[in-house]
């Protein structure tokens, strides 16, 4: 019986024609695809634009460049995500400060983020963990009397909202992943909405080398129709044409994605409520999420042993996420585990269970069983 992987795109017929066409048109890159995907974006999430962007990392990359952050700054990141979340503000010379995350969401703990708060805070970087959004409202009050801009790590819960407002509008900075086990895909892809345009121009550039094209900017502007300028430099991170006609028309979809992942994670829920040995995800009164993830808790110290049982079953279970400040690369820089003690206990428990549109009742139900027959201790390996 095949492997049933953790996450999964969703291409249709709709889909391929609409690559198609555009490699029949006169534009492969930087045509009317971008700007027309980057418009529908902006809509879809109350943003003021978008930058689309090559991919979840690019995207943060360019978000914290329009941000400013440079040597000296910090950054005030979660521990419990990918460690791009954190990364890529090093790349620019920031110092990067965790703070722990809630019991119940996984989200960054508002509480934390206000005591990792300094003069030298740059941003807040929140992660909207599994799909159910921060509580944006709490860490705007964190920085309060800071010059620090809070951004939304978003990769996991475009089309989620929180008190009804949608994700894009709640942060100043609001980035997104669009790789294939996410909640729209445009193959490799992502994007960085801003609340203020100024944001949004900065982090065009960015993407764009940093060239500069405006006649009233540039300052020799009469040098000829070519010319162009490089003010602050940039990186080449932009989003090809074909792909953003990809984007666009998954994002009509995006309704129905959220609506069956929805509908998966309830069946979860109802399935898996009385099983011993496990705790459910939590969603708050506030949250209508987008869920990407359907993480549970392994219990007992038997995370490993659940793991092995069900990818033996065929079941591709995973683990999202491996705390970032554990990775070597932070550890020689000198961070040390124990400082996060909640996200920490989350990663010894935690388990992804299959969850992407196209999965059928019959094979969720599948993942139930094996779930609870490796529980029991008696879950067998997949036929070959």
């Amino acid at each position: 019986m095949a492997m049933l992987p953790y996450g999964r795109q969703s291409v249709i017929d709709e889909d391929v024609e609409a690559v198609s066409a555009v490699l029949r048109s006169d534009w492969l890159t930087t045509g009317p695809q971008v700007d027309a995907f980057e418009a529908e974006l902006a809509e879809v999430t109350g943003a003021a634009g978008v930058a689309a962007v090559s991919n979840g990392t690019a995207a943060l990359h360019v978000a914290y460049a329009a941000a400013g952050v440079g040597p000296g700054d910090e950054v005030v990141v979660p521990p419990m995500t990918f460690v791009a979340t954190a990364s890529s503000a090093i790349a620019l010379g920031a110092k990067i400060v965790f703070a722990d995350v809630e019991e119940e969401t996984l989200c960054l703990d508002p509480a934390a983020a206000a005591a990792a708060v300094t003069s030298r805070t740059r941003v807040v970087s929140a992660v909207d963990y599994a799909g159910h959004p921060a509580d944006y409202d709490a860490l705007r009050k964190s920085v309060e009397g800071s010059d620090a801009l809070l951004l939304a790590d978003a990769a996991h819960s475009i089309g989620g909202t929180y008190h009804g407002r949608p994700v894009g509008s709640l942060a100043d900075l609001t980035t997104f992943s669009f790789f294939p086990t996410k909640n729209l895909t445009t193959g490799e892809g992502g994007g960085v909405a801003a609340l203020d345009p100024e944001l949004v121009k900065r982090a065009r550039r960015f993407r764009n080398i940093g060239t500069i094209r405006e006649r009233d900017e540039l300052r020799r502007p009469d040098e000829g129709g070519w010319f162009y300028e490089v003010h602050e430099f940039g990186l080449n991170y932009r989003l090809p044409d074909v792909l953003c006609a990809l984007g666009r028309s998954q994002l009509r979809r995006l309704g129905e994605f959220v609506t069956r992942r929805a509908a998966l994670v309830a069946r979860y829920n109802e399935a898996l409520a009385d099983l011993d040995g496990v705790r459910l995800p939590v969603r708050q009164p506030w949250a209508d999420p987008a869920w990407h993830l359907y993480p549970i808790r392994v219990l007992d110290g038997r995370r490993r042993e659940i793991y092995d049982a069900m990818r033996a079953a065929g079941i591709g279970v995973q683990v999202n996420y491996i705390p970032v400040h554990w990775h070597p690369a932070f550890a020689d820089l000198g961070y040390r585990r124990g400082s996060c003690p909640v996200a920490e206990s989350f990663y010894s428990e935690q388990l992804s269970l299959p969850l992407y549109p196209t999965l059928s009742d019959a094979d969720q139900d599948r993942v139930i069983d094996v779930l609870g027959a490796a529980l029991r201790g008696r879950a067998r390996p997949a036929a070959a």
